[in-house]
């Protein structure tokens, strides 16, 4: 039986002494350990700083981006606007226009149907309206493409 405990004995002898380090040992590992994760840690927030350095720095660079491009949206918008305001009041004027020539004829043949001075009465009267219409459609249009040009 003595034969079969010498090696148990042995192994147990070894794993124990394997196991075991001396106090300074065990502070050496412990300080070797602090260092290493010290090491990590400082490399760790270096590479997070970099890491945070270059984000800004592509926030800005996007920012900047963001500006240039939508200060040229907002001009390619305002100008596209300005041309839409100009043509919009160009065909209000048309419209308005033809509306005006469109009473003044209709006028017109109303006083066809007069004679003497109803009939020249009648037609001062149709002119001076349709002056005044004109003059409408042109002020319309005009503060309509004073209101354009302001877009641009």
């Amino acid at each position: 039986m003595m034969g079969r405990l010498i090696p148990v004995a042995a192994f147990t002898a070894l794993l124990l002494g394997a196991c075991s380090e001396t106090p300074t040992e065990t502070a050496n590992d412990v300080a070797e350990a602090r260092e290493d994760a010290a090491e990590d840690i400082n490399e760790t927030r270096k590479d997070t700083n970099e890491t945070i350095n270059d984000a800004e720095r592509d926030i800005a660079d996007a920012q900047q981006d963001f500006a240039e491009a939508g200060a040229s949206a907002r001009d390619e918008l305002g100008e596209a606007e300005s041309e839409a305001l100009v043509k919009a009041a160009n065909a209000n004027y048309d419209v308005v226009a033809a509306e005006a020539q469109g009473r003044s004829s209709i006028a017109k043949a109303k006083c066809d149907a007069l004679t003497g001075e109803s009939k020249d009465s009648c037609q001062a009267i149709v002119a001076t309206t349709l002056n005044a219409d004109m003059s409408f459609a042109v002020a319309a249009r005009d503060a309509a493409l004073l209101a354009a040009q302001r877009r641009e």
